[in-house]
């Protein structure tokens, strides 16, 4: 762990640092933010060594605390990704094994009614050629006879 404490200088007004003040109040300070830029600063540190170099920062319990809660919390994502995953699974075979029969049924239904409206037609239009009885009301006014069946 890091230790920090405070180094006071004698000598205020030394100019070796750019962070020196020449006032007694440690809060101020006359530097400008230029002088503290111009500091030679290390280019190649990444941000992992920057996350690696907070580890001394944050107390065992705390980064103890941390890493139990981040594993639960991926524990419990990969077990509900995998419940959802097995219940998409049964969802899509049951649809596979169960609506696609039906659909395929409904299909060949939707066809053969076709068909029969369609051999319908076809024969109503076989007695309009033979002359047989006309889909048009007669001209002259006669009404059709109606079809009696027998024992009336």
């Amino acid at each position: 762990m890091v230790k920090v404490s405070i180094v006071e200088e004698k000598d205020e007004h030394n100019g070796n640092s750019p962070y020196a003040s020449s006032s007694s109040s440690a809060s101020s300070s006359t530097d400008s933010l230029s002088s503290v830029e111009s500091l030679d600063l290390n280019v190649d540190e990444s941000i992992f060594d920057r996350v690696a170099a907070l580890v001394d920062i944050v107390p065992p319990t705390t980064r103890h605390s941390i890493s139990s809660k981040v594993s639960k919390t991926a524990s419990v994502v990969k077990k509900t990704g995998k419940v959802f995953g097995n219940l998409v699974w049964i969802v899509t075979t049951s649809a596979l094994l169960v609506v696609l029969p039906l659909a395929l049924a409904l299909e060949d239904d939707a066809k053969l009614a076709a068909q029969e409206r369609e051999m319908m037609e076809q024969q109503q239009g076989a007695q309009i050629l033979a002359g047989g009885p006309s889909p048009y009301p007669p001209v002259d006014g006669q009404q059709p006879k109606a079809l009696v069946p027998p024992g009336f």
